[in-house]
């Protein structure tokens, strides 16, 4: 089923716009924000069925922003996804401490986004 709204939480303009591309063509309406300030904003506003959250992003961090987030309880139940450039083992790990419901590697791999956040949504499930 798409249609489910996806915020894309990212300040690299090019990786947005890859994300919001890609998965609007699969059928899935997007939200997208710059900053983690912002991101937290929209996800408390509009309530989106999942978040992709750069970790490096300017003001706060992607792991700040992520945790906002799941201190609302309006929004506590969203899973957030980290979208990063940092794949090495600890990061991991320190992605999965932090909270974070899982991570997609950048770049993106336009072929997988789509199953790997259906796959994510319909783990929400």
């Amino acid at each position: 089923m798409a249609g489910e709204l996806i915020l894309i939480v990212e300040d690299n303009e090019k990786n947005r716009k890859l994300a919001r591309d890609v998965l609007q063509a699969k059928g899935y309406q997007t939200l997208e924000a710059e900053t983690g300030e912002e991101g937290v904003r929209l996800a408390k506003e509009r309530r989106p069925e999942l978040v992709l959250m750069d970790i490096q992003l300017p003001g706060i961090d992607g792991i700040a922003a992520m945790k906002r987030i799941r201190t609302d309880e309006r929004t506590k139940h969203i899973p957030t996804v980290a979208l990063t450039a940092s794949v090495m083992t600890g990061d991991r790990e320190r992605f999965n401490e932090a909270g974070f419901d899982g991570f997609i590697a950048k770049p993106i791999d336009v072929k997988t986004l789509p199953a790997t956040v259906r796959g994510y949504l319909e783990a929400k499930r």
